[in-house]
């Protein structure tokens, strides 16, 4: 019988948990098939019982969960469709997926599954207690066409094993320890909407960095010949409306990436944030009204504010700062 549960409980749309204890097998395979994959699920040692310990929550793109069985068990799945990472913090987890060899996931190194492919969990040790990530791979494919600015398609895959004992795969064993831990926390910083997005990038790009995959090479290379395409198509819509009432949101939204790629994106490939770059075409627009204007007809103020200045004395010493003269300066050079 289940000792606890939460099956499952929905703290706002789109964050889903589940938390169970239980020694009923059946339980168990349900609520694992409920957040992550439908399973067929056994004791593999006579004599033992399930003492299965799950908590699981579900953040947008994003399964994460850390799971205990407290038996020796062995799951068998059909395709995931979805990528998937398991962390094993203690034991040992033998599995295989398709037509490879049984590898064992470890403290040490992670095992890393492709959407595709029959998957077994060999033998989940009765000792092993996981962190697990599920990535829709549309979320996975997406992020990685926005890094470098090329399309992927549906032929990404990842190296079946990550290392965790050092450079960026102990790194991302880390941040997942702490993502892990504060999803499971009502009361923690990830109820902010903003900071869980912010949070579920890292994770994507660390995945992405820690893993051997086709394109690794070129996240390390720095962008040639032009911006990437998240970037152009906001440079191109500040181009076409630069006195729209652009948010940094709403760039994010145009660009199809989280706000928090876009910052790095342009401070990367241009060197300054969305909103410095949209002031400073608007203040390159003012500067070519006012050298057209007739002084007589027009003010610094009625231009300024036409483009989004409302601060006169800001906006002046930003326009000289930029021009090397004052607005008032460009009005009367005609």
């Amino acid at each position: 019988m289940a000792e606890t549960a939460d099956f499952p409980k929905r703290t706002d749309p789109a964050r889903i948990r589940l938390t169970l204890r239980t020694a009923d097998l059946d339980e168990a395979r349900a609520a694992i098939g409920a957040m992550f994959y439908d399973t067929v699920m056994d004791l593999l040692e006579p004599g033992q019982s399930l003492d299965a310990d799950f908590e699981m929550a579900r953040l947008g793109p994003l399964t994460l969960g850390e799971l205990r069985c407290g038996a020796d068990v062995r799951m068998r799945f059909d395709d995931l469709g979805a990528y998937h990472v398991d962390v094993p913090l203690t034991g040992h987890l033998a599995w295989r997926q398709a037509a490879q060899d049984v590898a064992v996931a470890s403290p040490a190194r992670a095992g890393v599954f492709q959407p595709e492919g029959r998957t077994t969990l060999e033998r989940w040790d009765r000792h092993c207690r996981v962190l697990a990530v599920k990535i829709e791979p549309r979320a996975l494919v997406r992020h990685l066409e926005a890094l470098t600015g090329d399309a992927v398609g549906p032929s990404l895959r990842l190296a079946p094993a990550m290392d965790l004992t050092t450079g960026p795969g102990r790194t991302w064993g880390r941040l997942l320890r702490l993502v892990v831990d504060e999803t499971m926390d009502d009361r923690g910083l990830l109820r902010q909407p903003l900071l869980a997005a912010r949070m579920r990038d890292s994770l994507l790009t660390g995945l992405l960095l820690a893993t051997d995959h086709a394109y690794r090479e070129a996240l390390d290379r720095p962008v040639q010949g032009g911006f990437a395409r998240p970037v152009k198509r906001v440079v191109d819509a500040i181009h076409a409306r630069p006195e729209h009432p652009y948010t940094t949101t709403e760039l994010a939204d145009l660009a199809g990436v989280s706000a928090r790629w876009l910052q790095e994106g342009f401070r990367r490939q241009v060197g300054s944030s969305p909103m410095t770059y949209l002031r400073d075409v608007r203040m390159d627009r003012v500067r070519a009204e006012l050298a057209a204007a007739d002084p007589e007809a027009t003010t610094v103020g009625a231009v300024a504010y036409r483009w989004g200045f409302g601060h006169l004395g800001r906006f002046a010493e930003k326009y000289r700062a930029r021009f090397g003269e004052l607005p008032s300066e460009t009005l009367r050079s005609r």
